[in-house]
């Protein structure tokens, strides 16, 4: 039997305000345990939350970049479950009145295809605290810092039906966050996280299958994988003749595994009812029209931007104004270097597999834009070459110096291009050479460029790889072609 996949994503974007969604405690990521939660995150007797408004205006800027329906009235209710890490005992969100409706966001595949994705619509709530699992001796440790950080859960229609849809719709998400300045869209601390909810239907048919939820995932390649194990396992299970049970399931990025980890609640089991402690959120249209009026520049503006004012192709303008950290690190040494073309070639090269080998991102990257664009300074002034230039950029990248002319100063890495000494490596070359020479003279002349080769390279071994190729060729050329 042919089956046919459908997916739908929840995805959870950390927003990026200064402090909690109904509290003044701070956000900051990476402090101490416990640090920075306070008696209204823990719902302590005696407290109330305060709305932060910062958390709604980011919710209307997402809404309205994604042509979204703005909730002009949003209800907060309290969603009871039990975790550890949930100290309340409740998770203050929203339901039947959300603060951003139905929307759309439009993706591009790799066979150039667009789709579009419909969104459902994306509410406001506070995040739950960490389990910690590690060093507790059997035990775990609650982290309770981030209890209370603002969130925007959006919610997907089951639209996509494999795991390239999936993966590209959410790096369009990510580069929209982003875009905004809503969202750091750092994955691996938890800033974006993934529910992907799956299921499988024999092709042509209209019904739903039951679904499954893998929860948590926090990066694009975990995403992808985590579909593939569980689409497969699903046929699997009906091509044997099992049925398939509504789950919550989670994937292990390391072992590659995943398993079963409850059985899927529905809304009921939450027992939501309107928050007590919070009245309903009434927008204005004012307050909408004046927050789309200071939208900052979206992907697919800046996207025709950078081909137009750097004259990039389609590709290069897609991933370099993919998300905004990216796309101000390749203006920034575009601009430094004055060649947008080297930025390009330099930054989705060089400088992204540095990034992907210590699975970090451009905001972490050890090398900065105005030393980039120094090294790529250095090339276009012939002082290095390019292949120089990479064992530049290493060195920088292991911190060996804090600029390209400080590296190539202290590694001797300046390249030759005194005509004079450069014509000298050349005739004693090509006076130790009569064989080779012999060939060249006897080449076809459309041959005897290729040729030059040889000679190039014994100049290259003698120079230790620091004279200048360009000016090699042409004083090569030049006097080879003097004794035919």
């Amino acid at each position: 039997m042919e089956w046919e996949t459908v997916i739908g994503l929840e995805v959870h974007v950390q927003l990026a305000t200064k402090t909690k969604i109904f509290s003044g405690a701070a956000t900051q990521f990476g402090a101490e345990p416990n640090t920075q939660a306070c008696a209204i995150d823990l719902a302590m007797p005696g407290t109330l939350p305060v709305a932060n408004e910062e958390a709604f205006r980011y919710a209307v800027m997402f809404g309205l970049a994604i042509d979204a329906e703005i909730g002009k009235e949003s209800v907060f209710e309290r969603k009871n479950y039990f975790y550890p890490d949930l100290p309340k005992g409740y998770q203050t969100t929203q339901l039947d009145q959300p603060i951003v409706g139905p929307g759309k966001v439009d993706i591009t595949l790799d066979d150039g295809r667009t789709k579009t994705v419909r969104i459902h619509h994306a509410h406001l709530e506070e995040d739950a605290g960490k389990s910690l699992h590690e060093d507790f001796h059997g035990m775990s440790g609650i982290d309770l810092n981030r209890a209370g950080t603002p969130l925007i859960e959006i919610v997907s229609e089951p639209d996509m039906s494999n795991a390239e849809e999936a993966v590209a719709y959410a790096k369009k998400l990510h580069s929209i966050v982003t875009s905004l300045g809503i969202c750091d869209g750092e994955m691996s601390q938890g800033s974006m996280r993934f529910d992907v909810n799956i299921s499988i239907r024999p092709k042509g048919e209209e019904k739903l299958g039951t679904r499954t939820e893998t929860k948590n995932l926090n990066s694009f390649r975990f995403m992808e994988e985590a579909i593939a194990l569980e689409v497969e396992r699903q046929i699997e299970v009906l091509e044997s003749g099992g049925s398939i049970t509504q789950e919550t399931r989670l994937y292990d990025g390391d072992t590659g595994k995943a398993r079963a980890m409850r059985s899927k609640e529905e809304a009921n089991d939450y027992r939501y009812f309107p928050c007590p402690d919070l009245l309903p959120v009434v927008l204005d249209e004012d307050y909408i029209n004046a927050v789309r009026e200071h939208l900052p520049e979206m992907p697919e503006a800046r996207k025709a931007r950078f081909a137009s004012d750097y004259s990039l192709n389609d590709y290069d303008a897609g991933i370099l104004s993919s998300d905004r950290a990216t796309a101000d690190y390749f203006e920034q040494t575009a601009k430094l270097s004055g060649d947008a073309k080297l930025a390009a070639n330099w930054v989705m090269g060089e400088v992204s597999a540095k990034l992907n080998a210590s699975e970090t991102t451009i905001t972490h990257s050890v090398v900065n834009a105005e030393q980039l664009a120094g090294v790529i300074l250095r090339i276009k002034d012939g002082t290095i070459s390019s292949k120089t230039a990479k064992t530049v950029f290493e060195a920088l990248w292991n911190q060996e110096g804090d600029s390209a002319d400080a590296v190539i100063e202290a590694k001797g890495l300046k390249q030759v291009s005194d005509t004079g000494a450069l014509e000298a490596m050349a005739d004693e070359v090509i006076a130790n050479s009569p064989k080779q020479v012999d060939n060249y003279k006897n080449a076809a002349e459309d041959k005897r460029p290729r040729m030059l080769g040889y000679f190039v390279g014994q100049i290259m071994k003698a120079s230790k790889g620091q004279a200048n190729p360009q000016a090699i060729n042409e004083i090569l050329l030049k006097k080879l072609n003097e004794l035919l």
